[in-house]
Formats: C-alpha cells, sequence, structure tokens
C-alpha cells in the first residue's frame, strides 16, 4: 500500500475536465475527456472536437463552454486554441505539491492496480542437462522483468520455470553414467569453469554417439527409460543428481543476471507426468478427442492448415507415448484447479504462437479455461548476430549464454577503466558486471517485445545514447550531485515560480505510475524503457539550464528535490526492469 494517495496530476486535470463536461453539458456526463500532454502547455483536452457533433455545436463553442466550466482553483491558464483543443495549465504550487508527495510516498506515487491478482508467469524454460544459450536469454530477461512490474503493481505473482527434465534422453544419459563412473561432472569436481550442465551436455552426445553404434547399449539404454518412468529408486535418484547438478548450474547465471527464479520455483515437465492419463480421460469425456491413425487428436475448431483441414493437437502418439502438447495441456488444468491463477503469462517466442493457440482453444473446450481465467502467450523475437541472422557462434553453433555475458562485461570493464582510471580493480570488477549485464538487458527490453534485434555489444554498452549504460550513469551523476550538496530531505516551498526546465522534468516524472500501469496491461517492458531514457534527457535539460547547488534557498532545495525524486524513479525503474543503479560510475 502507499504511504499517501498520489494521484496523477493527468488523472486530476482529467477529472476536472469531466466535471466541466458534467456542469455544462449533463448529457454527455460519461464522455471521455481526452486529456494528454502538450508540448504547447502542461495538458490539452480535446473533448470539445469529440463531443461537438453529438452536442449539435461548433467544436470552439464547445470548447468555450468547458472553459467557463471548469474549476478555477485548481488550474492556472485554460486557453482555446486550433478548432476547439483546451490548453490547460497548472498552477506551480500544484506541481511543486505533486513533487513532494510523490518524493514522500515510498511507492513514489504508483498505485497497485493489480493488487489480488493471482498471476502465473512461466518463463525462462532451460533443458536439464543442457547449457543455457542466447535462446534462452529473452525469456529469461522479459520474464523477470514483467514479475518485478506485476509484483509492484500489486499483483500475487507466482513465477514458474518449466523445465525439460523428462524424457527418453535421460535414460541413454543415466546409462552411460553408470558404465562410465569415472567421468567428473558434479560441481565440485569440475576444473576452471567447466559447469556442471556442459560436461554433462558433452557426456550426453557421447551417449547418443554409442546409442547410434552400440546395439547393446543402445538395448541397455531402452530399459534404463522403462526403469526411470517406472519409479525404479536407483535410477531415479541419478535422475535427480542430475536435475539437481543442473538447476546449481543454471542458478549461477539466474544469479550473475540477477534473475528472481529460485529452485523453489522449478516445476519440470516431470511434475505433470503423472497428470497426463488423467488429462486425456478427462479430455476424452468431454467428447472433442477423436483417434487418428492410432493417435488421439483434438481437432482445432479455430485454425486450418495449408490443406484447408483443420490443425490437430496431438495428445498421445501411435507408440502410446506423450508430447509437450499433452504437458502443456496438464499444465494449464493444473494451474487453474489448483493454484487457482486468475491470469497465466507464457513467455515464449513467437514461433511457438500456433501451438499456444491451439492450447488454449482444446483447454477452452474442455471447460478449464473461462471468461474468469486469463491466459496469454507473451511472445518475443530472436537474438540476431551482426550478419543479421539468428546468432550463431563462428563456426555455426549455439552461443552459449555464459559467454556472451562475459563479452559484454569485458567490453564495460574496458570503458568504465577509460573512464575512470583511478577505480580500484575490485570497484572497477562490481561497475564492469553491473554495467555489462545491465547493458544486455537493457538492450533486449528497450526494443518491442515481438520484434527481433540484433545483439551488438560495443552499442549497447555505449554511454550515450539509448543504452542501460547511459540511464546507468545518468543515475550516478545525480546521487553525486546529491553527495557535493550535502542534501539532506529539505522541504519544497511551492511558492517559488517553476522555470520550463523544472516544469517539463515535474512533469515528465509525474507519468511515472502511468507508465508502469500501463506496462502491466500490455506487457511491453519497451514502454518503461522509453520512458527512463525520456526522464535522463529531461533531467539533462534541467541541470543545464537550472543551476542547483549555486542556487539560492529555497530554489535550492527546490531543485535539489528534483533531482532526488529523479535518482529515486530511475533507480526503481532500472529495478523493475532487473537491471542494477549504481551509485558511482
Amino acid at each position: 500500500m502507499s504511504d499517501h494517495d498520489v494521484l496523477p496530476l493527468l488523472d486530476q486535470t482529467s477529472a476536472a475536465v469531466s466535471d466541466a463536461i458534467r456542469r455544462a453539458r449533463p448529457e454527455l456526463a460519461e464522455a471521455d475527456p481526452v486529456v494528454r500532454r502538450s508540448e504547447h502547455a502542461d495538458f490539452q483536452a480535446n473533448a470539445a472536437l469529440a463531443l461537438a457533433k453529438r452536442a449539435s455545436i461548433k467544436p470552439a463553442d464547445l470548447a468555450a463552454e468547458l472553459v467557463a466550466a471548469l474549476d478555477s482553483d485548481y488550474l492556472e491558464a485554460v486557453e482555446v486554441s486550433g478548432p476547439g483543443f483546451l490548453n490547460i495549465k497548472l498552477p506551480d504550487r500544484v506541481v511543486w505539491g505533486q513533487v513532494a508527495a510523490r518524493l514522500a510516498d515510498s511507492r513514489l506515487g504508483v498505485a497497485s492496480p493489480q493488487s489480488g491478482c493471482r498471476t502465473v508467469v512461466d518463463y525462462s524454460a532451460p533443458n536439464i542437462a543442457k547449457e543455457m544459450h542466447v535462446g534462452h536469454l529473452r525469456t529469461t530477461i522479459i520474464g523477470d522483468s514483467l514479475v518485478r512490474v506485476l509484483g509492484f503493481l500489486g499483483a500475487e505473482v507466482i513465477r514458474q520455470n518449466h523445465l525439460g527434465d523428462w524424457g527418453t534422453q535421460f535414460g541413454m544419459l543415466i546409462q552411460y553414467l553408470d558404465e562410465h563412473p569415472e567421468t567428473a561432472w558434479h560441481h565440485d569436481e569440475l576444473a576452471g569453469d567447466t559447469s556442471t550442465v556442459s560436461a554433462l551436455d558433452t557426456l550426453y552426445r557421447e551417449a547418443r554417439a554409442k546409442f547410434d553404434n552400440d546395439t547393446g547399449f543402445a538395448d541397455r539404454a531402452r530399459a534404463r527409460v522403462v526403469a526411470l518412468q517406472g519409479g525404479d529408486p536407483e535410477t531415479l535418484a541419478k535422475w535427480k543428481d542430475i536435475v539437481a547438478e543442473s538447476e546449481f548450474a543454471f542458478r549461477e547465471i539466474y544469479d550473475r543476471l540477477g534473475v528472481q527464479l529460485t529452485a523453489e520455483d522449478s516445476v519440470g515437465e516431470s511434475f505433470y507426468n503423472p497428470m497426463l492419463a488423467d488429462t486425456i480421460a478427462e479430455l476424452e469425456d468431454t467428447g472433442i478427442v477423436v483417434e487418428s491413425d492410432d493417435a488421439l487428436v483434438i481437432y482445432s475448431q479455430e485454425v486450418t492448415g495449408p490443406d484447408d483441414q483443420p490443425v490437430p493437437l496431438m495428445l498421445r502418439k501411435r507408440d502410446g507415448g506423450f508430447g509437450y502438447d499433452t504437458t502443456d495441456l496438464a499444465t494449464i488444468r493444473y494451474r487453474i484447479r489448483d493454484v487457482k491463477a486468475d491470469r497465466m503469462l507464457y513467455v515464449v517466442d513467437s514461433r511457438q504462437a500456433l501451438h499456444f493457440r491451439l492450447i488454449f482453444e482444446a483447454a477452452r473446450r474442455a471447460g478449464w479455461l473461462t471468461d474468469e481465467v486469463e491466459a496469454t502467450h507473451v511472445p518475443f523475437g530472436t537474438v540476431l548476430g551482426p550478419d543479421g541472422k539468428p546468432f550463431k557462434t563462428r563456426a555455426g553453433g549455439t552461443v552459449r549464454l555464459t559467454d556472451l555475458l562475459d563479452d559484454a562485461v569485458a567490453r564495460a570493464r574496458a570503458i568504465v577503466a577509460e573512464k575512470n582510471p583511478g577505480f580500484s580493480a575490485d570497484l572497477l570488477d562490481q561497475i564492469a558486471e553491473q554495467a555489462g549485464i545491465g547493458a544486455v538487458k537493457y538492450a533486449d527490453l528497450s526494443n518491442s517485445r515481438v520484434k527481433d534485434y540484433t545483439f551488438d555489444v560495443d552499442r549497447m554498452v555505449a554511454f550515450v545514447g539509448d543504452t542501460g549504460v547511459y540511464l546507468q550513469y545518468a543515475h550516478a551523476r545525480i546521487r553525486s550531485i546529491l553527495r557535493k550538496a550535502g542534501d539532506t530531505d529539505a522541504r519544497i516551498d511551492p511558492t517559488p515560480p517553476l522555470e520550463p526546465a523544472e516544469r517539463t522534468l515535474a512533469l515528465e516524472l509525474d507519468a511515472y505510475g502511468a507508465v508502469l500501469t500501463d506496462v502491466g496491461v500490455t506487457l511491453e517492458p519497451h514502454k518503461l524503457c522509453g520512458y527512463l531514457f525520456g526522464l535522463a534527457r529531461a533531467f539533462t535539460g534541467f541541470y543545464e539550464a537550472c543551476p542547483v547547488i549555486q542556487a539560492e534557498e529555497p530554489t535550492r532545495s527546490n531543485r535539489l528535490a528534483l533531482c532526488r525524486l529523479t535518482a529515486n524513479t530511475l533507480s526503481h525503474g532500472l529495478d523493475v526492469l532487473g537491471i542494477a543503479a549504481p551509485e558511482r560510475m
């Protein structure tokens, strides 16, 4: 909960215009006042243009009626502009009062519009015994950002890491490990920076090669799959060991990325495996399942293929096995019935759009997914290399996520060292890690989620332009100003007139809550990135135009308050993006 109820000035102005509409034209009382920020005034109301036809009056005449009906105590000046726009300016004391109210509030005046909404966010989802690679970057970073934003807006967020931890490949790997007990793959046995998943990945490839060329091993591996699926204690113990070691490696990357996922958030495919038969039986009872070539499928009523035939969702294969279609249906059923989710978000790349469309349709037809529960696929584009193609190593292989992060941190370290030759090695390492990781995350989040983007480390770690490092540096610079000023929590005096640059910054700061709320609805973190970049630029304009430390009182205290609120907003905004906000850079 907020310490104070800080209604944004945009909302207050909208309410004032709505009151004027009610007074002037009661029959239009429910109309939208159409208020927005303006370059020509603090706000512009376009209601007269939208309502004139309904009122059988010229827009300019209706605008004049609204001016006469507006509450003059709240507004400084209102002018009719153009064909019927209302240009509205607020009194300086109102703007200063809003800065003071936001600064005094631990939530920066942001409301909790999603309070009580139980929201499951499904993201990251690496495969056990496989290295995390560039393909896991976007789901992990976007998912973590949405978890943070929604949680701050009051939602009860349940993080879910849907691990690929079940299948025939584990029988093969377990059998190979049993036959090669001398092989090191636990994290406390490995030398250098080799991770457990890297070691297991290599061992799996060796097991695969042996499976393909040694019929005796292939038979033993198949028997091990049966043992695993049948719950054989020794096989299960080895499987659990592989899962635990893989999660240890994943957690190292999550910790480095500053991602909030923990082992408690991992709910792998194995968890849902015992539910698959019941899930299919229940679907069969609804009459939507049909048999096709000895397999069980659900034919879509919404999607047809290139042959104009309904697209099938595979429930049970011809050999009796289950695929991830079945697992995902069991998952959605469990999250609705047992977790009691109000909202389910699947942060998975765009190429899975058809899959989720079919899953959600089947869940609706089964009666599980109702109008009371929202299920949303949150798609995203691909990370591209400098050649404009999906990012690969020079040899054409998959780029390991840890290598990609190392590269960004190394580049950031070189740039920070050049700017600050006096930093100690420890401080340099700390700032380089924050800047490099922050650069990678911001480059991802600042692009429209559904678009592809090019991974360009040199641009990412630049101190200028729309980058995470630029925002981190802007925050550090403001904290430096506050330290030099010996800033204390001085009271704001609402009587001094606002300079234009002060007004611009104050109104930009006041928009923070609306931007966060919008991100919570649209699930588009790039809108928050764009806001923070605009805020940093507004601060630069303010600082260049308005002396702070050398100003006379009470102007000095007021300007320090603007600095402090800007730093707090940048820091908080970066935090809900999952990016560190260093005090020094």
